[in-house]
Parts: C-alpha cells; structure tokens; sequence
C-alpha cells in the first residue's frame, strides 16, 4: 500500500515540529514494518522526519519535489516535478491509496482537501496542531468534507489506533484490486 503522509515543513529542531518527532517516529516505523511504501514531498520539517524513520526501519521513501529543489536525505526516490507546491501536492495524492496528516499549514490543507477531492481516504492525527486539527471542526457526520461523501476522513488519537485503519484500509483496497498487492 502507498501511504502519503503530510504536515509541516520547516526545520525538525524547532516547534511545532520537534514536540512531533515521537508519534512521526512511530508512524515511520509503523510503515516500515508492514512493507508499505512511503510518500511525502521529500523535503524538510514532517517530510524528513517520516522519512528518516522509515529508512532507518527498513522501509522504502519516495518524495515528490516541487520545481527543481533537491530533497532529503533519507529518500530511496526523489521525483523533481518542476511543479510548484500546490500542484506537486496532487501528484502526491494521485500516487496514493491513503493520505496521514500530521499539523501542517495551508499547503497541508490544500493536500487534505486534494486527496478528499480525489476520494482518497484522509487519517487525521489527533493533537499534532495545524489544519490537521482545525478541520475536524468542519467535518459533516464528523467524517466527510461536503455533502457528496466523496472519501472518508478518519480521526486516529494514537498509534495503535492509526495502525488498526491503515489495516483495515488495507484489507478494503486489496478486495477492490482483486487481491494484486
């Protein structure tokens, strides 16, 4: 399964940031163990926290870049796409089966909204800040983001919780491939 995971970029030593390292850590090494791959936009703050993690564990990390800039270390696959941050964020979404969002600014909301529009599946970290939290309140039936329930947002308070729907997510796109995973 390929899972993007968004949220804040930015220097990983300073706030909001460093009070995330522990639960990004976790949700690296989460995704490493279960051979799902990893994709983010390759660069620095969440991006590069996620990927470290996850190469560090064994997993596989692929980052799609904006316009030419180079991405982090810790990437088995840099995709430069020449695009601009908002629409390098759709390429990701496209790439995607499911979409973790950690805090995060606008371009986190654009990314949330994105996959929703392309009915992807949205996991909303509980407590990590940024739009991550401020869209909960928005939420129809406390889990779509308008009236056509194109894709379902999903609410995780822990990592274990957030393993247990990526499971099930999981089990629900393999059936829809016919079992080619």
């Amino acid at each position: 399964m390929n899972i993007g995971v968004i949220g804040y970029s930015g220097n990983p030593n300073e706030e909001p940031i460093n009070s995330l390292k522990g639960i990004v850590y976790e949700i690296g090494k989460m995704i490493a163990e279960n051979n799902w791959t990893l994709f983010s936009g390759g660069r620095d703050g969440i991006m590069e926290l996620i990927s470290k993690s996850v190469k560090e564990n064994g997993g596989k990390s692929i980052g799609i870049l904006p316009w030419e800039i180079e991405g982090n270390e810790y990437l088995d696959i840099s995709i430069k796409t020449g695009l601009d941050f908002s629409m390098r964020s759709y390429v990701l979404v496209k790439s995607v089966d499911v979409v973790i969002s950690i805090g995060g600014e606008i371009g986190t909301a654009i990314e949330i909204l994105g996959a929703y529009a392309n009915k992807k599946p949205v996991i909303l970290i509980k407590r990590t800040g940024g739009w991550t939290d401020r869209i909960q309140n928005v939420l129809i039936e406390e889990k779509y983001l308008d009236n056509r329930k194109l894709a379902k947002i999903y609410i995780a308070n822990d990592i274990k919780e957030l393993e247990m729907l990526l499971k099930k997510l999981e089990n629900s796109i393999d059936k829809v491939r016919g079992g080619e995973f």
